[in-house]
């Protein structure tokens, strides 16, 4: 096995040559660098969604107006946000993933657009809409992932093509609604589709010519998941040998899921990128006994050769549809009175942890939800949840309909980013305050078809009416400073800024202000279609702006999208939303706002 990893990483960089270890992304750590800019979806390569700009306060908040609007001319639900590099505003809207270059010097004129044709049978084998969440930028190029899997770089000025490469196929289930991070001469781009039985990985493209430089899968052979048996540790000990293997039944891993379409972060000062693996397939427990490693799971990998350092399973054999693949937060915080090196992580299943971020040490597992009931606490040694036993999903066996689990499938958070403030040392969080009916059922495998096996049914936790939290957590004790209610899940990535004003959007439209340190609600102003996109802001002219994609879809908001009335449909979330269609519409809009 060690000859094996030898070979592949050898042979990575090979690959990469002499140029491969400069900075070729050196442009982009430019632009990152200037808080004019909102260069990366994530803000930032710690995905801390913190901006240094200050022109907007807590003071002045109040007073912010809509400054313009531009329509994207597409439906469906709009995840992610604009860029902005210097004069220039990239955006891009949900499946067919046009892209549009807008010049802010020049009124938004629309300086070039990139219009892909992608085959509409990809639609459906995209799971909870068709949403998609950015693009990137690095080296003078704009990159998207297609639904179809397929990387496009784009010239930055012209628009036009300058490579492609084909990431998957949508044949057999394979989509994508993610971004790509652009890290040194590579980006690098996971795969949707676990709810069809595809096999997760994460791969690196070169920026130059898209040459296809390392693959690394979620699980199966040691040589597919690029990880040392003997130097790979979790929870400080090796893996060992074939750990993606072994705790399947069978061929199982194959079709294993642990799909990897969440965010990706990268700390420059070690090399190593950071992100999750999603659930396991199929959603019925029983058919895939063991903990089905590395489903479920953070992995800190060598940017250079893919190789993983350390993983750490968060949900092992889950039962729940708990995806691990929502952001890794990178900050420098205090950990039982020391300063720490971190990586914070909010995960599906409602527990907020936190890892030190070299070694993988497991320093604070705590529910960021009271209402999480599924597991009572999180075994520090071993890392694993205390499930209780009602709330397993396994417990009655197929075609048994297992009550009251909380959260539901779509998690106490999904892939909607929360923020960091290094000025309040506070996350900013925002959840899903929901629960579940779950029952399995017996499915077979066949490429391309759902290969999912429960049903659900959502509403909120019992004795309660709303349906979401915002939240400020101390990710060094693992304990809520401040919770603000909201009648529906909030599904808007959040932004902190060194103005102390945290920003978020609402189900039913809203953009919010809220104090960095109380929560006091400063600002609200309703756009014209639900908020599941990530706010962001810029600097143009001298003047602060704060911009946010409404566009009512998602996983919460799949019936007022594809027009589902079925209670059931949506993987349960139909019904769970359905007084959504009482507060907005389906649209496609970017609105921006300013002070007077």
């Amino acid at each position: 096995m060690k000859k094996i990893l030898r070979v592949l990483t050898v042979a990575a960089v090979s690959v990469l040559g002499v140029s491969g270890l400069a900075m070729a992304n050196d442009d982009l750590m430019k632009q990152m660098s200037d808080s004019s800019n909102w260069a990366i979806q994530t803000g930032d390569y710690a995905n801390q969604r913190y901006s240094k700009l200050a022109d907007i306060n807590a003071d002045n908040v109040g007073s912010l107006k809509v400054a313009w609007t531009f329509s994207t001319g597409v439906l469906r639900g709009h995840e992610g946000s604009p860029l902005v590099i210097g004069n220039m505003m990239y955006i891009h809207t949900p499946f067919p993933n046009n892209v549009f270059a807008l010049d802010l010097d020049n009124d938004g004129v629309i300086v070039w657009s990139y219009e892909p044709k992608q085959d509409p049978d990809t639609i459906p084998v995209m799971c909870c809409d068709t949403v998609h969440r950015g693009l990137a930028y690095a080296d003078g190029k704009v990159f998207l992932h297609q639904a179809d899997t397929k990387v496009v770089a784009l010239d930055a000025k012209t628009g036009k093509e300058v490579w492609s490469a084909v990431n998957g196929d949508p044949k057999k289930g394979e989509t994508n609604t993610a971004t790509v991070m652009p890290v040194k001469d590579k980006i690098i781009v996971g795969i949707s589709g676990g709810e069809f039985g595809v096999r997760g990985h994460v791969t690196a493209y070169a920026i130059a010519d898209g040459k296809r430089l390392w693959r690394a899968y979620s699980m199966g052979p040691d040589s597919d998941i690029l990880l040392d048996p003997a130097k790979t540790t979790h929870l400080g000990k090796p893996v060992g040998k074939d750990s993606g293997t072994n705790t399947w039944k069978g061929d199982q891993w194959k079709i294993g899921g642990g799909t990897t379409w969440g965010w990706y972060s990268y700390d420059p000062a070690t090399n190593l990128i950071f992100y999750g693996s999603g659930n396991p397939s199929t959603w019925n427990p029983a058919q895939r006994p063991g903990d089905n490693r590395w489903s479920m799971t953070i992995f800190a990998r060598d940017a250079d050769t893919g190789v993983a350092k350390w993983v750490y399973q968060m949900t092992p054999h889950d039962e729940w549809d708990y995806d691990g693949i929502n952001e890794m937060i990178l900050a420098d915080i205090k950990v039982g009175g020391k300063d720490r090196k971190v990586v914070v992580h909010f995960d599906r299943n409602g527990f907020g942890y936190t890892l030190d971020r070299n070694t993988g040490e497991l320093l604070v597992a705590e529910k960021f939800d009271p209402a999480v009931n599924w597991a009572t606490h999180v075994d520090m040694k071993t890392g694993r949840p205390k499930v209780v036993d009602k709330y397993s999903t396994e417990h009655g066996g197929p075609d048994v309909n297992t009550t009251n689990i909380c959260p539901a499938a779509l998690g106490s958070k999904d892939q909607q980013p929360a923020a960091f403030s290094p000025k309040t040392g506070l996350f900013y969080v925002p959840t899903n305050h929901v629960c579940m009916d779950y029952e399995p059922f017996k499915v077979s495998y066949t490429a391309g078809q759902p290969y999912v096996g429960a049903t659900l049914s959502m509403y909120p936790p019992k004795g309660e009416s709303h349906m979401g939290n915002f939240i400020a957590w101390d990710a060094g004790t693992g304990k809520i400073k401040w919770s603000n209610k909201e009648r529906f899940s909030v599904w808007s990535g959040a932004l902190a800024t060194a103005g102390d004003v945290v920003f978020y959007g609402t189900l039913e439209g809203y953009l919010k202000a809220v104090d960095a340190k109380t929560g006091k609600e400063l600002y609200k102003f309703k756009t014209p279609s639900g908020i599941i996109g990530n706010v962001m802001t810029y600097k143009h002219g001298g003047k602060q702006y704060v911009a946010i994609l409404s566009g009512i879809g998602g996983w919460a908001g799949i019936g007022l999208a594809a027009g589902l009335t079925d209670p059931q449909a949506g993987l349960g979330a139909v019904g769970g939303y359905a007084a959504l269609h009482n507060y907005t519409r389906l649209g496609g809009q970017l609105t921006v706002f300013s002070l007077p």
